[in-house]
């Protein structure tokens, strides 16, 4: 039974991942099923094993519960809490039911098994209590969905009809489901899958392409790629259609043209359209939406992408000419961003394989999505690239971010793209340790190194028969050209790169032959994307990093407040953050290699000040609980003073602000408004001079924490030149302002800070709702920022 369930899944991941429908094109290459993949001793498979615990620590009737409650069945359980029980309930049961699949994939762990189908079976009875199709945990969906099939539509970025992104929600179930079938066969899951689909085909059918269009500027994650595998699945060209109107005009226009539009906006918002868009061009043979993720790729890669492989900042991606607000924001990028970047690489790299697909992939895997799990389990939400500032950790019972749902899936799957095939031949993709079972060729693949902390890797080959074929190794880019070596049974090869920058070797192969591989590394530097005097090191592909500190590590494991996924503990001087200082153009010569300790380096012959002399380089996915650098600022002897002096006066400004702050909200954004519990009518928002702002007709409402009533003043930031806007600021419901706008304050930004009545301070409340209100006939003008100061 357990074989002929492998079997299938094995088939069924090979339908999805190479892109064969009955109407679509094939891809040139097919991964291998996760079943097919064992890793072996490695970072990597501690990293899987310390997944799968925290994966069982969690209840899955708690998970379970926001179904139940929604489908009018009595719950086992109460809610998680966090963002599990304040509008988003339901989320993580989808990447839950994602996680255990992948995990059982690759483990064939039967603990997971049984979790998986008691998952599956408690979500069956929820969709049939509903009797429609439908499984969602999303508070008081009934009336949502209704009011949607009616053409009732009011959706923001992060809204629809006022309930908290629940089509982003609930694609977690829709493909939770596609991997609970793909991935371990489960009849019951792709059942379920077809009659959820229908709910959405039913839902929508009055609908027009328009309403549709208005309803996906709320966040939707990636339906159009889960209906597009629905129709593989299926074989039913309904489903392609429905991808194809779920996929969102306002991204794919640009890209189509091949347009960078991308600044400021929502970034992980918009990647799983984007795979989407693959995902249609692969089943619909569409070559032009092809071309489009590419180009999304390139741009978001080559522009917007640091070292460890991570974009954006506050979720949002900046400017590609200025990276300023990363280097000195505690958000940086975002877990989810990768975990989705690497889903968009792996369709790319099918269906055209070329290195550079991979080595994004490696890069990332290594230095963003290894290092972005605790070794004692827990995930992270950003990670900080700003000096000396540090990452927190999720707690299982705790913590339900959408990078606590990816994160769940992130480590189990890191046996998707070591090794890829085509019909005849073998790609070796990644050099971590691990088996390959290629169960129709008869040929099993063991890969045995200790790369990165070794320079080679060793493939042994057990076939039942002697088999001619190519085994095609990655060159990577950051090898240099000539140095990589490959030898066979001992015996070296000529080495010829193909365009893909992948090396070839073909021959009659027998049980016992060993290929061994050489992979020189070298220590280079890397400026961010923007050009600008800072640097970050690698050796090879692996970022280094140095630990300042551990002082101040506030919320380090975070509690189950909405921000305790941020690095709330106070940030220190970007001014006092280890300075390089060399005339020599190569920074990366000065690294010198720790005496005694394995893959360290020291920089103290170009660091500036004496206390961090000492300060060593290790790999980034090494370094916990602790502060920490990846980005140096570097100056010449000749233009230090100039550094010192400018990156003083603009850290000492906002040192202060940040002295003074209490509670921020930036308007407009979307992580930071859900966190204060925006709450608005006849509002929208929008970008302007690459800064997010909300304004409107009605009102809109957010609550700020002033937890050690110490709040005195509000500084609220708007545009100076608006004219003809007339709005009261309210307090607790209590007028703190009115202002009226005629252009006069001038093409700027202007920041007006409002003393806090008497009565408000007296009343030592620990919540401070504040309001913008719109006067009768007029409107509020473009809101930027909102700060709570003592």
């Amino acid at each position: 039974m357990i074989q002929d369930s492998i079997k299938k899944t094995l088939w069924l991941g090979l339908i999805l991942v190479s892109a064969v429908a009955v109407y679509g094109q094939s891809a040139k290459l097919e991964s291998f099923p996760l079943s097919s993949v064992r890793l072996l001793d490695s970072p990597f498979k501690a990293a899987q094993q310390t997944d799968l615990k925290y994966i069982l620590s969690l209840d899955a009737d708690r998970l379970l519960a926001p179904y139940f409650k929604e489908a009018g069945l009595e719950t086992k359980a109460i809610n998680y809490p966090n963002w599990e029980n304040t509008g988003l309930d339901g989320h993580i049961g989808g990447h839950y039911l994602s996680a255990l699949s992948e995990m059982y994939a690759a483990t064939g762990n039967q603990q997971i098994k049984e979790r998986l189908d008691y998952m599956l079976n408690s979500l069956e009875k929820c969709q049939q209590k509903n009797g429609n199709g439908y499984i969602g945990g999303v508070p008081g969906s009934k009336a949502l969905w209704e009011d949607i099939a009616k053409g009732k539509i009011d959706a923001g970025s992060f809204s629809l009809n006022n309930k908290w992104v629940p089509w982003y929600n609930i694609h977690k179930v829709y493909a939770g489901l596609v991997d609970a079938y793909t991935l371990t066969a489960s009849e019951k899951a792709k059942k379920m899958l077809i009659q959820l689909s229908d709910w959405c085909l039913n839902l929508t059918a009055k609908l027009s392409d328009d309403q549709i269009q208005q309803m996906l500027r709320s966040e939707h994650g990636g339906m159009n790629e889960v209906f597009a595998d629905v129709a593989v699945i299926t074989g039913d060209k309904k489903y392609l259609v429905l991808a194809q109107k779920f996929s969102h005009k306002a991204i794919l226009d640009p890209l189509l043209k091949n347009t960078d539009a991308l600044n400021g906006i929502h970034a992980n918002t918009q990647i799983p359209k984007v795979i989407g868009f693959m995902r249609v061009s692969e089943v619909s043979g569409d070559k032009e939406w092809a071309n489009a993720a590419n180009f999304f790729w390139n741009t978001v890669v080559n522009n917007r992408t640091i070292s460890i492989g991570g974009n954006s900042v506050r979720e949002h991606f900046n400017p590609t000419n200025d990276f300023s607000s990363m280097l000195e924001s505690r958000e940086g990028p975002e877990t989810c961003n990768s975990y989705n970047m690497l889903k968009l690489s792996k369709h790319l790299f099918l269906a055209n394989p070329s290195s550079k697909y991979m080595d994004y992939y490696e890069r990332t895997t290594y230095n963003h999505i290894l290092s972005s799990q605790h070794p004692d389990g827990g995930f992270v939400y950003f990670t900080p690239i700003r000096p000396r500032h540090y990452r927190v950790y999720s707690e299982p019972q705790q913590s339900f971010w959408c990078c606590v749902g990816s994160g769940l899936e992130n480590h189990g799957k890191y046996g998707e793209l070591i090794y890829a095939h085509d019909k005849q031949n073998l790609y070796v993709n990644l050099f971590i340790p691990s088996t390959l079972n290629w169960k129709e060729k008869g040929i099993t693949v063991t890969q045995n190194t200790k790369f990165p902390f070794e320079e080679q890797s060793s493939i042994t080959l057990t076939l039942k028969k002697p088999q001619q074929f190519a085994v095609k190794f990655r060159y990577p880019s950051w090898v240099e050209d000539g140095k990589m070596k490959i030898t066979v049974n001992n015996k070296e090869i000529t080495l010829e790169k193909d365009q893909n920058s992948y090396v070839s070797i073909e021959q009659k192969w027998k049980t016992g032959d060993v290929i061994s591989v050489v992979l020189p590394m070298q220590n280079k530097t890397e400026q961010l994307p923007d050009k600008s005097a800072w640097v970050s090191f690698l050796h090879g592909p692996i970022v280094l990093a140095a630990i300042t500190d551990t002082t101040d590590l506030k919320g380090l494991i975070a509690d189950d407040s909405r921000m305790g996924h941020i690095a709330s503990g106070p940030i220190y001087p970007i001014e006092d953050a280890p300075l390089l200082v060399s005339n020599n153009t190569d920074l990366a010569t000065s690294l010198k290699t720790v005496v005694n300790k394995s893959f360290t380096f020291s920089a103290s012959d170009i660091i500036y000040q004496e206390k961090y002399k000492n300060l060593q380089l290790v790999p980034f996915y090494q370094i916990h609980d602790a502060r920490y650098v990846i980005y140096w600022p570097y100056t010449t002897q000749e233009k230090l003073p100039e550094i010192q002096k400018a990156m003083k006066e603009r850290e000492e400004a906002q040192m202060k602000l940040e002295a003074l702050t209490v509670d921020l909200v930036t308007a407009g954004e979307q992580q930071p408004e859900s966190d204060h519990n925006f709450k608005g009518e006849k509002t929208d928002t929008g970008i302007f001079k690459e800064r997010h702002y909300r304004n409107g007709q009605g009102f809109f409402i957010y609550d700020l924490k002033n937890p050690l009533l110490e709040a005195r003043k509000v500084r609220i930031t708007y545009f100076g030149s608006d004219k003809d806007k007339n709005f009261d600021v309210l307090v607790n419901d209590v007028l703190i302002t009115s202002i009226t706008m005629d252009g006069s304050e001038g093409n700027q930004f202007i920041d007006k800070i409002i003393e806090l009545p008497a009565a408000i301070i007296e009343g030592k409340q620990k919540m401070l709702q504040i309001q913008f209100k719109a006067k009768p006939n007029s409107s509020i003008t473009g809101i930027y920022e909102v700060r709570l100061l003592k």
